[in-house]
């Protein structure tokens, strides 16, 4: 028997590729969660706007309706607010820096064979084992 946390993995996977083949066939660009919220911040995404909102929205609005119609799966999230802050700072500037998030380097760049999709993907699985290895193991914050 699969556990319930495989299932909704595997889940959620299919769900964020096929997000990324319709959004690549619909709008002919890659779908990146970074750069479409950045295309709101900063501004640069006026001609699109209403999609960038609309694909934010459902980014927040499908694990709400999930959390309230089944409930929210067991997770080993910090309960250190200031490290889920830190992290998430971390995470929106590395994501600008490298152009790109998981959604963009990982889920498109790699499936479309991208040497830059792939060598970010690595930096980044890289980068937040040895994050981890060094508060978990390290510091002992997490």
């Amino acid at each position: 028997m699969i556990p319930t946390d495989w299932i909704y993995g595997l889940i959620g996977g299919v769900m964020i590729g096929a997000a990324a083949a319709m959004f690549l066939l619909i709008n002919g660009r890659i779908m990146g969660a970074s750069g479409l919220l950045g295309g709101i911040i900063d501004g640069t995404g006026k001609a699109n706007m209403k999609e960038r909102l609309a694909f934010i929205a459902g980014l927040i609005g499908v694990p709400a309706i999930v959390y309230f119609t089944i409930g929210a799966p067991a997770t080993n999230v910090s309960n250190n607010m200031l490290v889920l802050l830190v992290a998430g700072l971390a995470v929106g500037v590395g994501t600008r820096m490298a152009n790109g998030c998981t959604s963009g380097h990982g889920v498109c760049g790699i499936s479309r064979f991208s040497v830059r999709g792939i060598a970010a993907t690595l930096i980044y699985l890289l980068a937040g084992g040895v994050t981890m290895l060094v508060l978990r193991h390290g510091l002992g914050v997490i």
